[in-house]
């Protein structure tokens, strides 16, 4: 049996790629730092900026701590061709920092659409209806871009590709994901499976908002390479969509919420992986806002709620 070690996200200390929010008092070495005393081996980088960009500084930080680096989230508004060249920059930037201060492993290059910035996207996530989604041409647009920057990243620095498929953005219901994953080439780009932004992206009539979620792992087995470990409280995913309530402010209300606190069945998620012989990391991810919350102290609930299942 593989063996699954565990990590924690620097969203899980208010460190979120979206714009327009406070900047985060916390900073990376107290991050860090507490990542390690609560329990977790590995991390992400976080948003640019927020860890050191020069690689031997990054390398000290996370080694000196005894982590593994595992991606870096790279978020880009694919539907957009007049978008690609500062995503493409953006993404290559990232992956030659990964593959210079990281050179014994891989980490993975984590691409995402640019989430919460198309209005209908944001403010109908959780209840997306196919009217939202890409057009046929545009998914062809969206695909091969993706694509073409999971090339350049494997061309240039050799790190692997994988795809976040996320609420807000237009890679978010069941539907969403299985056409992305048609039109893609798993020799280029793979999937992060996300438990959170599963359930709450399947929408509210999905057979998967109860949380029992291993069908939909057994239907994506060959593509999915890494697995965020995120919670959806199902009376606040219910209130967002009767309220019609926006991405962000759904956030706030904590509708991805400490593990074990919401529907998904961590348990039945932990058995499948150990019967594929998972190895390697699964990484929690409670998305916390800047100034909402005590990270500390829910990192440490959440590690201890995964001890509890036997992780």
């Amino acid at each position: 049996m593989g063996k699954i070690e565990v990590g924690n996200a620097p969203c899980s200390w208010g460190t979120l790629e979206f714009e327009g929010l406070e900047s985060n008092p916390v900073t990376y070495t107290q991050m860090l730092d507490e990542l390690v005393e609560t329990g977790y081996t590995a991390t992400e980088l976080g948003d640019w900026g927020f860890m050191p960009t020069e690689p031997e500084a990054l390398r000290q930080e996370i080694e000196s701590r005894k982590l593994t680096m595992l991606g870096a989230y790279v978020g880009i508004a694919f539907k957009y061709p007049a978008r690609m060249a500062e995503g493409k920059e953006m993404a290559l930037k990232t992956a030659r920092l990964l593959a210079t201060a990281f050179p014994k492993h891989k980490p993975y290059i984590i691409l995402a659409d640019d989430n919460a910035t198309e209005p209908d996207r944001t403010q109908y996530a959780g209840r997306a209806t196919p009217q939202i989604s890409l057009k046929p041409e545009e998914w062809k647009v969206f695909t091969a871009n993706v694509q073409e920057v999971a090339r350049l990243v494997l061309e240039e620095t050799g790190l692997p590709t994988l795809f976040h498929h996320h609420c807000a953005g237009y890679v978010e219901t069941e539907a969403e994901i299985d056409h992305f994953l048609e039109l893609t080439d798993p020799s280029l780009v793979n999937l992060v499976f996300d438990t959170g932004h599963f359930v709450f992206g399947s929408g509210p009539d999905s057979p998967y908002a109860s949380g029992k979620i291993v069908p939909a792992l057994e239907k994506y087995a060959s593509r999915i390479k890494y697995v965020h470990f995120k919670d959806c409280h199902p009376e606040i995913a219910a209130r967002s969509r009767q309220e019609n309530l926006p991405y962000l402010t759904s956030l706030r209300h904590g509708v991805f919420c400490e593990l074990g606190k919401g529907c998904v069945d961590f348990p039945s998620v932990l058995e499948w992986l150990q019967k594929r012989d998972y190895s390697g990391w699964v990484l929690v991810e409670q998305d916390v806002l800047p100034g909402m919350g005590t990270p500390k102290e829910s990192a440490q609930r959440n590690r201890d709620y995964l001890r509890s299942i036997g992780l």
